[in-house]
């Protein structure tokens, strides 16, 4: 097997870096040695090496002490710990602190074949994916858009594939995975990017204001209209129309804009003179509109006028690979925004947070980010500054909507039903918090 891959062997005895050099220089990797962790730290400074091999007993500076620094000067490293069969436990230790994997001396060869093919596996596809990030790199305003799990370097590839045309898009995905960001690298990387893009919150808006809000209206055509108003279908000529929660909007709306899509000809309110504007509609729901269209909620020819592409966005516990990058991100965004030094997550809080399953998906994790750093004190963020319950990490048995349902319960009696400030903690707005609430079948113990 020829390759490219780089190995480092640390360990204090000669005679297992001599054989362990001999065993994959025959497998065509590349190899070097070193005796102690002090001179390991400094080849791995002045060279990359995609795999280390260390022991955990060495004089001086032991294998974990090692592993720790290594994942502070490159979190990428693989590294996988030799150990003796009597510290296994410290190996284990060795795994919680983000270690590949183990294995025990002696070695069998076939293991550590097996062992080093794995990693060599998850090096060649993390490569890959880094790869296809690369060949994006002309996609515009994506630096908001974090991750390179398979889920999202597929959807940037959408993107890239569907942002130069004018076709109609439906985002689709979870509350929180951020369908607002893609909608908005569409607009950004399509002809359309010198003129606007106009966002519409259809859930947050009654259908008359809905109305107003697409199509404008005329100084009087009711009570309140003191002048005349463009709507947003009017201010996005030449540009793009996002309207997110897409579902929510009514039977009458429906047709519509059903006909504003099919003639771009509308008129506003009250008035009788008709406008003519060209632009780009991209949707957005966390509905089954498919199952809408199933059961006469939604019409069949508007649906098929808008989904002439779909993007889904995959929600977070799908793309945990993604998490410590996310964690970094936010860390980054809200350390400068407070005027504060970085700061950094202990492990066992990044495990927790890669254990939890987030029915608020990268919204809710941002959001404990950004209440870690305001509660929190000291240098890293800690497993005590995270407001996620035992009761409500992955290992539940309840179901996505259970979980949900839970959240949501905890939410509202942490602020006292006060819906405002619920719905702002949770990052939706108060219509959607309703909704939730009658979902769930929620009420106040006041009542």
């Amino acid at each position: 097997m020829k390759t490219t891959i780089s190995i480092l062997i640390v360990d204090d005895e000669e005679s297992v870096r001599d054989s362990l050099y001999n065993w994959f220089i025959e497998d065509g990797y590349e190899v070097d040695c070193a005796a102690n962790a002090k001179d390991a730290l400094a080849k791995i400074e002045s060279e990359k090496f995609d795999i280390i091999l260390a022991d955990i007993k060495m004089p001086g500076m032991d294998g974990l002490e090692m592993h720790r620094r290594i994942k502070a000067f490159d979190s990428s490293a693989i590294v996988i710990v030799m150990t003796a069969f009597a510290s296994v436990e410290t190996a284990v230790q060795a795994l919680k602190d983000g270690a590949f994997d183990y294995i025990t001396k002696p070695f069998d060869p076939d293991d550590l074949t097996h062992l080093i093919r794995n990693a060599a596996r998850q090096i060649s596809l993390r490569n890959e994916n880094e790869t296809l990030k690369n060949k994006l790199v002309t996609l515009e305003n994506i630096e908001d858009i974090v991750g390179n799990s398979d889920g999202m370097i597929r959807v940037l590839k959408e993107v890239e594939n569907v942002a130069p045309a004018h076709s109609s898009v439906i985002i689709t995905g979870e509350s929180g995975t951020g369908k607002e960001l893609i909608a908005r690298a569409i607009h950004s990387n399509s002809p359309r990017k010198f003129f606007p893009l106009v966002t519409v919150h259809c859930g947050a808006l009654s259908e008359d204001l809905l109305e107003s809000e697409l199509f404008g209206h005329e100084k009087g055509a009711f009570t309140g209209a003191m002048f005349n108003r463009k709507g947003r279908f009017e201010m996005a000529d030449g540009g793009t129309v996002f309207l997110d929660e897409i579902a929510t909007i009514s039977m009458k709306m429906q047709i519509e804009l059903l006909r504003v899509l099919e003639s771009k000809m509308f008129t506003r309110v009250g008035g009788n003179k008709e406008i003519k504007s060209d632009f780009r509609i991209i949707c957005a729901t966390n509905k089954d509109l498919k199952k809408m269209v199933a059961e006469g909620s939604f019409r069949e020819d508007l649906y098929y006028r808008l989904n002439v592409v779909n993007i889904n966005i995959p929600p977070l516990r799908d793309r945990k690979e993604d998490i410590p990058m996310l964690v970094t991100y936010f860390i980054k965004k809200y350390c400068t925004s407070m005027s504060r030094d970085l700061i950094t997550i202990d492990q066992a809080a990044l495990r927790r947070l890669e254990e939890y399953h987030f029915p608020g998906n990268v919204r809710e994790l941002e959001n404990m980010i950004e209440r870690a750093i305001v509660v929190g004190n000291g240098k890293e963020i800690r497993l005590k500054d995270l407001p996620i319950e035992t009761d409500m990490v992955s290992d539940s048995n309840d179901s996505l909507n259970e979980l949900e349902k839970k959240y949501i319960q905890k939410t509202l009696e942490k602020f006292d039903w006060n819906i405002s400030r619920s719905a702002k903690a949770l990052q939706i707005d108060r219509v959607t918090l309703y909704n939730k609430i009658k979902k769930h079948q929620l009420s106040s113990p006041r009542k």
